[in-house]
């Protein structure tokens, strides 16, 4: 059976930090949590190492990485645009 909704997949908005090897930046994404009891607002930054396929991407540029299928141990996503 198909399925009425087409799978979402993970989109993640960053700043490039880091272009060293050919095809892979590194992704700083930063996002505000609120904790559940004390109800404070904490800023949370995870890295993400994504496949630049054109190479386009340069330090401090905003990029939209999109989940995909895994390009080695620790590069799961996929550049989708430049901001």
């Amino acid at each position: 059976m198909e399925s009425e909704n087409p799978k979402k997949l993970q989109k993640i908005v960053g700043e490039v930090i880091a272009c060293n090897t050919p095809k892979t930046i590194q992704v700083k994404a930063s996002i505000f949590k609120v904790h559940s009891k004390y109800k404070k607002r904490y800023l949370v930054t995870k890295k993400y190492v994504a496949h630049d396929e054109k190479g386009q991407c340069k330090v401090g540029d905003k990029v939209e990485i999109v989940a995909s299928k895994s390009y080695s141990r620790t590069k799961h996503f996929i550049v989708s645009k430049v901001i």
